[in-house]
C-alpha cells in the first residue's frame, strides 16, 4: 500500500501484559479502530519474555498467530529502532509480553495537512494521565 504525503500524527505506543499471549479481547478491539479508519498502523513488534527469562521478539512480517494479534492489519515502515526495542526489552519481567506499536493518527490526517498548508505545526502535545482524568470525571460526577 502506497503511503499518503500527508500523514497525520505519529505516535509510538508500548503495550504491556501479563503472560505471552494476547487477550483475544484486545485484538478484537485493536482491529476495530484499525477498520474504523481511526489508526493506521506503521510498524508493530512484538516481544516475549518467558518465565526462563528468555526474550522472543516477533516482526510485523512474521507470522503473528502464536501470539494472538492474527489478522492485525499493518502497513510496515519499519519505524522502531533497536534503541526503542532496548529499552522495552531491559523493562520486561518473566512471564510478561509487549507490543510495540507505531501509528497514524488517521482520524487528524486531513487536519494535519490543513495545520502544516497554513504553515502551522503542533507547539505542544501532551497525554493527559489516565488518573488526572478518571479523578476529574469522578469530581465533576459529584456536582
Amino acid at each position: 500500500m502506497t503511503q499518503p504525503v500527508s500523514l497525520g500524527p505519529v505516535e509510538m505506543v508500548v503495550l504491556s501484559f501479563p503472560g505471552t499471549q494476547i487477550d483475544a479481547a484486545v485484538t478484537a478491539a485493536f482491529a476495530e479502530v484499525i477498520d474504523g479508519g481511526y489508526a493506521t498502523i506503521l510498524d508493530l513488534i512484538y516481544l516475549s519474555k518467558d518465565a526462563d527469562g528468555t526474550l522472543s521478539q516477533i516482526e510485523i512480517d512474521e507470522p503473528l498467530s502464536e501470539t494472538g494479534l492474527d489478522g492485525i492489519t499493518v502497513d510496515p515502515l519499519g519505524l522502531v529502532s533497536d534503541e526503542d526495542l532496548d529499552v522495552v526489552r531491559s523493562s520486561m519481567e518473566p512471564n510478561t509480553s509487549a507490543v510495540v506499536i507505531v501509528y497514524e493518527e488517521t482520524w487528524a490526517r486531513k487536519l494535519a495537512g490543513e495545520v502544516r498548508r497554513a504553515g502551522g505545526e503542533v507547539e505542544l502535545h501532551v497525554q493527559v494521565p489516565r488518573d488526572a482524568v478518571e479523578a476529574a470525571l469522578s469530581a465533576s460526577s459529584k456536582q
